[in-house]
């Protein structure tokens, strides 16, 4: 994996004031379909008119999105208005193993609450729940390019398993991964913790120091779940954040985001 050159020689899209900015909706499925709903509807008032949107094709064995009558002409609607779908694990659960070291607990009981499905998987358990997902979303009918694991966990495995399925890209929390180009863009992504009132005290804290400090960044990244809308202080921060970032930014995609850079990559000669 290759550093890409710094995100200040990405030029800025047209329109795009200061930079760009990428939201992106975690944990599309079934059972948060209603959820994200409201969230579309309260980002589009602030500004931000297209998302990313990660979907889980069968959402802690809930409901799987092909056999939902509901959810494809959903989805498709939402593509079709600009927001674009990225494949998000399968299932978005890890089951525990047995001999599991305090360091692979601690990351994938505490800080994940048991969803970094793609940590640490061999890599033809990962191929097999790749496969079912490209599947499950190509019988929704929308296009997608890239893959991001569950809480941005994704172990060597894995991420082989990701190249070989041909997906144009992935991110994890602190960069956007060009996997077509090998090419890895460092770019801090904001997120909020809301399990206990202690992370919902802390993440305000942190977030608001994180977007101060990302203003000037050409990439500003904000991922949100839809747990996050249940906590009316979380719900403002974000807003607030997002009109302020929305009024001088592109709002985009990271599949755009990626198209834009290839784009000007082609113009400077690189391959």
């Amino acid at each position: 994996m290759q550093t890409a050159p710094p995100l200040s020689s990405v030029p800025t899209p047209a329109g795009g004031g200061s930079g760009a900015l990428v939201v992106s909706i975690h944990d599309v499925s079934t059972v948060t379909r209603g959820r994200v709903d409201e969230m579309l509807r309260d980002l589009a008032e602030d500004g931000v008119s297209v998302t990313s949107l990660l979907v889980i094709p069968d959402h802690h064995h809930r409901g799987p999105i092909d056999q939902d009558s509901g959810f494809a002409p959903w989805l498709r609607a939402q593509v079709s208005a600009g927001h674009e779908a990225v494949l998000h694990g399968y299932y978005h659960l890890r089951p525990s193993k047995d001999g599991e070291g305090m360091a692979t607990r601690v990351i994938t009981s505490h800080y994940t609450a048991g969803e970094g499905e793609f940590h640490d998987p061999l890599f033809s358990e990962a191929l097999e729940l790749l496969r079912r997902g490209k599947e499950a979303l190509s019988a929704c009918g929308v296009p997608f390019r890239g893959f991001i694991a569950p809480a941005w966990l994704l172990g060597h495995e894995a991420e082989r398993a990701v190249r070989s399925e041909g997906f144009a890209y992935t991110t994890r929390i602190g960069s956007v991964i060009d996997l077509e180009n090998g090419l890895s863009f460092a770019s801090r992504s904001m997120v909020y913790s809301v399990r206990a009132p202690w992370r919902r005290s802390v993440s305000l804290l942190w977030n608001e120091a994180l977007f101060r400090g990302l203003r000037k960044a050409p990439l500003l990244r904000i991922g949100l779940h839809p747990p996050d809308w249940d906590y009316p202080s979380i719900r403002r921060h974000v807003l607030k954040c997002l009109r302020l970032a929305a009024a001088n930014r592109k709002v985009t995609t990271y599949g755009e985001w990626l198209d834009q850079w290839r784009r000007s990559g082609h113009e400077r000669g690189r391959p």
